[in-house]
């Protein structure tokens, strides 16, 4: 009689500290429907929005950068590709190619921005949320593909007033900003790697800018790849801004390109294969 009253209370007992613990628990990404899914998106979204709100600062790449590079390639290069005084010809060919440029350099202020997040201990906030931790993630890169579109615009409006001109139509230049900003995604998800496996945001800007020089400079961005020698000719064929810069071209300027287009989708589905479920899983590790 007194073994029986003594292990119901025991039972009790377990159950009591047992469920507050379940409760506490982050819940699993398993357990988060899309639309708890998409509204912590939402809420991260409007959270990192605020945050360049209150530091208007970190906008001025994508402000200032767009003209700085359009005028410099313009007029530093343009008279020596396509001829002196002829550098409106030049702004309708480094334009297009500088979208594909945008989208690669505004994608490593990702990965910094992850890295800093930790080092301020905002993911040590995350941590104890019962969010799905690809949103935060996912959120990032809402925020930064809307920032590429700024400076895209800003791009746009630099080419018009220097000469470019669309030969295509309307749709077509949509369709070029589209398809940037889908490798400029895919892009992303490698930064953010690398944000989550440096050590602080100055070794993930030195790292990306070693991936950066070579992929602009060998490509087809600035300069014809019949220029260059047949080595450099080679990696340009392979290189995937190229194939985007080619793309961006032809639908803005006419021509073929089904090849360009197919390959730079491509790529970014590779990229975003490999590179997405890496970090996430870093991330899950982190947090």
């Amino acid at each position: 009689m007194s073994t029986g009253t003594t292990t119901k209370p025991t039972t009790s007992a377990a159950a009591t500290v047992a469920t507050p613990a379940a409760a506490t628990a982050p819940a699993g990404e398993g357990r988060i429907g899309l639309r708890a899914n998409l509204r912590h998106i939402g809420a991260l979204v409007r959270r990192n929005t605020l945050q360049i709100k209150q530091d208007p600062e970190s906008m001025f790449d994508v402000l200032f950068m767009p003209i700085i590079f359009t005028l410099l390639f313009v007029f530093v290069f343009g008279g020596a590709i396509s001829g002196k005084g002829n550098q409106e010809a030049y702004v309708n060919y480094v334009v297009p190619g500088l979208m594909a440029m945008m989208g690669m350099n505004i994608a490593m202020g990702v990965g910094t921005g992850v890295n800093d997040d930790f080092k301020k201990g905002v993911m040590d906030r995350f941590r104890s949320m019962p969010i799905a931790r690809s949103s935060v993630l996912l959120a990032k890169i809402v925020v930064e593909l809307g920032r590429m579109m700024v400076a895209i615009a800003i791009l746009l409006a630099v080419g018009f007033t220097l000469g470019l001109s669309i030969k295509t139509s309307v749709v077509d230049l949509f369709l070029s900003v589209g398809l940037s900003a889908v490798f400029g995604a895919s892009l992303m998800w490698i930064f953010i790697l690398l944000g989550l496996t440096m050590k602080t945001p100055q070794a993930v800007q030195g790292m990306a800018m070693l991936v950066l020089m070579p992929l602009q400079f060998g490509s087809s961005i600035f300069a014809p790849p019949s220029t260059m020698p047949g080595w450099l000719q080679t990696f340009t064929d392979y290189n995937p801004l190229s194939n985007l810069a080619d793309a961006a071209r032809g639908l803005i300027n006419g021509g073929a390109v089904g090849h360009s287009v197919t390959i730079t989708l491509l790529w970014s589905l590779a990229i975003t294969a490999v590179t997405m479920p890496l970090a996430v899983r870093k991330f899950r590790q982190k947090t």
